[in-house]
């Protein structure tokens, strides 16, 4: 780990040190923590953002970009999981107030590791109590899924305007026009969410200004990290090795690949930053 009290180094000297970071154990092992409850978080998630824009906001474009953005970001088994999912947003209200009660209880799990990793990477020595780390994580929670309703809602009426425009069409132009808005405005949302993510998690106060390179980077990164993983599922062939939980494996690796990137990130900030931190 390199001290934010230090000179920064040129960027090419911090590719050995990162290296040795992610092949180190706290890395991997905060990854792994990282993407087990990620998995246990993320339905929940994503069932809650449907729920709310079929039966609070009412908006069938909206709840049609949700499960868009779904199939495009999962790597396997998407007609299966939106099936599932279109099953459960139908059914009784007891299952979506248990959605958001496993949220509210997961997404404190996912962030509690990612803290003590972020402290870390910067050299803060302390860690919050369990009701303040608590109150962050209930905050981070609550601004990311702000953040991925208003990626949906500008999908949405991007495309309900270009339709008003072409007289209810779903031409090709319409149809290349959302995917791209979709992809921009998702991207842009992952972006600010490792930014936030970056910013307020360390237990200590971290210019705005260090990490925001980072995460625009991340996140470009992540995005492209996700077709290339794709890609290469053919050749991983889980399904021959797990069977039926392959799917499971699958998402559980992507997300392992996606906290080491994370960290990646955190760790390149704090390395390329050279005022001393408060």
């Amino acid at each position: 780990m390199t001290s934010a009290s230090q000179p920064s180094r040129a960027p090419h000297q911090n590719i050995w040190p990162l290296a040795c970071y992610l092949f180190s154990a706290d890395a991997r092992t905060y990854a792994f923590s990282v993407a087990a409850l990620t998995i246990l978080s993320f339905f929940p998630f994503v069932l809650v953002l449907l729920t709310i824009t079929k039966n609070v906001l009412h908006s069938q474009a909206m709840y049609d970009v949700v499960l868009r953005l779904l199939r495009d970001y999962l790597p396997v088994s998407q007609d299966f999981v939106i099936r599932n999912l279109n099953v459960l947003v139908e059914a009784r209200r007891r299952a979506q107030v248990a959605s958001v009660l496993i949220l509210l209880v997961t997404s404190t799990g996912v962030f509690l590791p990612l803290e003590v990793a972020l402290n870390r990477v910067w050299g803060f020595t302390a860690h919050r109590s369990y009701l303040r780390n608590l109150f962050v994580s209930f905050g981070l929670a609550f601004a990311c899924g702000l953040l991925a309703l208003a990626s949906v809602a500008l999908t949405a009426g991007h495309q309900l305007l270009l339709q008003s425009m072409t007289a209810g069409e779903h031409g090709p132009l319409v149809r290349i026009s959302t995917f791209v808005v979709m992809k921009v405005s998702a991207v842009a949302a992952s972006i600010a969410i490792f930014f936030l993510i970056y910013w307020l998690l360390p237990n200590g106060k971290i210019p705005a200004r260090s990490v925001l390179p980072a995460a625009a980077v991340v996140g470009l990164l992540w995005e492209a990290a996700k077709y290339l993983y794709i890609w290469s599922l053919p050749w991983l062939n889980f399904r021959e090795v797990y069977g039926p939980f392959a799917v499971s494996v699958t998402l559980m690796i992507w997300a392992f690949l996606s906290g080491l990137l994370l960290l990646a990130g955190a760790h390149l900030s704090a390395a390329g930053h050279q005022e001393p931190l408060p």
